[in-house]
């Protein structure tokens, strides 16, 4: 049960005395833009100046205009305040498992390759907690916004989640942000956290010519491994009902304890990672200006366009055991080791310098471009055994984009190839059609991707790391065909994945890896709908559904659903309610195990999963810009037998268990300074 009930008084105390002195809720209105993927051109005369498309606002005002962008993106995309999903918060999506606790190595239930030519190190259990390039925000606002949530679980579970950005001037914006997890565990050697760390910068030259882009971010993943349980039929008589008393496989059980300040790994993975990327450009156009009654509104409309983009990055994969026991090793793990102290590591250094030239053909519509550039990376390895190698590539890449103004059709094609280096002849192809047949009828997307890429360094004779054999694998060639049907005003979405796979890495052992080199198909079919019951009665499906051929080296279910039955609505003027009951289950299926010396979930057809459903249930509401979430997880684990008990384990792997019931307490609010 929850253990920290003694916070759950000031928590409430502060609550509602910060609730009695909310004064006033700032409003996030969606942005009008034009489609720019760098905000050039941005119409909104409602808030604008002279000179931009961001006024000075009175600070006293009651409301704010705030939209974003992802980096690489042309889409804007406004603050969700939504409160019915608890997912959009929560950095485990519900077609992942972990090993048990949050922070721990998690892997897709969905088949999900690695679609990315290049350079890749190969330690992907971690990437759902981490802050990515790719998923980095770039913000415009009129007026400072910040974000502050917190999240406290059983066990000591928590989570701190800030974000803060603001326009210094009107052609200036940066922002912050920092998220912490760590969560001790339910189970020895169990503890987890995880530290990131984003910034960003904006700016823009007044004559709308070159404009920069800054990307700094971190991340630290300290989790300790405890290899499984060593007797996981125990787990139905346990003396005190508490699971901390079973042995596991890794870990000095005799000095750890369950201690929420404590970050320290003796036995388990430290994964280190720092990006800094800076993109700029300098642009050739038009200019032009739109004269009102009192009001001239200026604006530049790029023809060609100078881009340069930089980034280096640097990676530290570590395993250390200063406790390991030979015995248990060579049980459990069949690997022999001399000594009582294990360590494996890798330590990347990567250099990108990328030239692009980019034109823009109609100068009224910026989402139509055409780009063609050339990439030359460095790359440095140091291994623990202070071997040291140095590699490098050079590849050629395009892209093609064409938004229409009304919004009607969506193309996107772009591609890389590797010329030379280390990945030579590795290439990546993606093409995307999307069409708005109506508003009635809804949006069509079909799309193409093809990937040719080197298997992961992990698979290599340069890591330290203990895969073995370090044969010389075949490049793997994956094809991904997929349509998408989407009706808003019906509520549904449907689409399809259809994969076929050649040459598929991966490893069958803790330290044995394969290359699967018949050619395989995956098909992936998922919808979702909303059912509206009633006035308040909400119903929320969602459904996957998996199917392989060719004798595919795959542990995925067949059958994924998320059910969600929820009371809600607007109530009491600046009450926004979502309760009621979540279930999430998993079809029968031969799941994967895993290893924590090289952090790979490997394939094993011995053992199957037989779960009951997830069961949970919530509490959400939002008042004016604050948000909380009261949740009551695991109601699936009681166990009638023993009483009011919740110790029927669901297993996430085959001698991971999860936990039992689970309570969870969120808020996140928003500040307009």
């Amino acid at each position: 049960m929850f253990k920290s009930h003694k916070l759950l008084l000031p928590i409430c105390f502060s609550i509602c005395l910060v609730l009695g002195n909310i004064h006033s809720f700032a409003q996030l209105n969606d942005a009008i833009p034009d489609g720019n993927p760098n905000g050039k051109g941005y119409k909104n005369p409602k808030n604008s100046n002279k000179q931009d498309s961001l006024q000075h606002r009175d600070k006293y005002a009651d409301s704010i205009t705030i939209f974003y962008r992802y980096y690489d993106s042309t889409r804007i995309r406004s603050i969700d305040s939504s409160i019915n999903d608890f997912g959009k918060r929560f950095p485990v999506p519900y077609t992942y498992d972990d090993l048990g606790n949050l922070g721990t190595a998690a892997r897709s239930l969905l088949f999900n390759p690695v679609l990315k030519a290049g350079w890749d190190a190969g330690f992907h259990q971690y990437d759902i907690y981490k802050y990515t390039i790719e998923n980095t925000k770039f913000y415009q606002t009129t007026r400072p916004f910040s974000e502050l949530g917190y999240l406290l679980g059983s066990k000591s579970e928590q989570m701190i989640d800030f974000v803060h950005t603001q326009n210094k001037k009107n052609n200036l914006n940066f922002s912050f942000e920092y998220r912490f997890i760590n969560a001790p565990g339910v189970y020895r050697t169990q503890n987890a956290s995880h530290n990131n760390v984003r910034f960003t910068f904006h700016y823009q030259s007044f004559n709308k010519r070159y404009e920069g882009f800054l990307i700094y971010l971190s991340n630290k993943h300290a989790t300790s491994e405890n290899g499984g349980l060593v007797n996981k039929a125990k787990l139905d008589s346990l003396a005190l009902n508490n699971p901390f008393e079973l042995n596991t496989r890794l870990g000095d059980s005799t000095s750890f304890n369950r201690n929420p300040f404590n970050t320290t790994v003796n036995t388990g993975n430290i994964y280190k990672e720092t990006n800094i990327l800076y993109r700029h450009q300098y642009d050739f156009g038009t200019k032009d200006s739109l004269v009102t009654d009192s009001i001239t509104y200026k604006y530049y409309y790029p023809r060609f366009r100078f881009q340069h983009t930089f980034l280096f990055s640097t990676n530290e994969y570590s395993f250390k055991d200063n406790n390991a026991v030979p015995v248990n090793y060579l049980a459990y793990f069949n690997k022999s080791i001399s000594s009582d102290t294990v360590l494996y590591t890798d330590k990347w250094k990567r250099l990108n310098n990328e030239f692009s030239v980019i034109s823009f053909p109609d100068k009224n519509n910026q989402s139509q471009y055409a780009k063609v550039g050339i990439m030359v990376q460095n790359l440095w390895l140091t291994t623990n055994e202070n071997s040291k190698s140095i590699f490098y590539n050079i590849a050629l890449l395009g892209e093609y984009r064409n938004r229409t103004r009304n919004n009607v059709w969506d193309i996107l094609a772009n591609g890389k190839l590797y010329l030379n280096g280390i990945n030579s002849a590795d290439y990546e192809a993606f093409i995307s059609l999307k069409r708005q047949l109506s508003k009635e009828i809804g949006t069509l997307q079909i799309g193409f991707q093809n990937v040719n890429r080197t298997p992961s360094s992990i698979y290599s004779n340069a890591t330290s790391f203990p895969i073995l054999p370090h044969d010389k694998f075949l490049k793997e060639n994956t094809t991904h065909l997929f349509t998408t049907y989407a009706n808003e005003k019906a509520g549904f979405i449907l689409s399809g994945n259809y994969y076929l796979v050649n040459n598929y890495t991966y490893t069958d052992s803790f330290f044995h890896a394969q290359q699967f080199a018949t050619l395989f198909n995956v098909l992936h079919v998922y919808g979702e709908k909303k059912f509206a019951l009633s006035k308040h009665w909400n119903y929320y499906v969602e459904l996957h559904l998996q199917q392989t051929t060719g004798g595919a080296p795959l542990n995925i279910p067949a059958f994924i659903t998320k059910n969600r039955i929820a009371y809600e609505g607007n109530f009491f003027k600046n009450l926004f309610l979502s309760t009621g009951l979540e279930a999430r289950y998993v079809s029968n299926y031969t799941s994967p195990n895993y290893s924590p010396f090289t952090g790979q979930f490997f394939y094993q057809q011995n053992q199957t999963l037989s779960n009951r459903p997830d069961i949970n249930a919530f509490f959400h509401f939002r008042i004016r810009s604050f948000k909380a979430f009261v949740r009551a997880e695991n109601l699936n684990t009681l166990n009638p037998k023993s009483g009011l008990v919740f110790n029927h384990y669901n297993f996430k792997l085959p001698d991971y268990a999860g936990t039992g019931f689970w309570f969870r307490l969120g808020i996140w609010w928003n500040f307009i300074n």
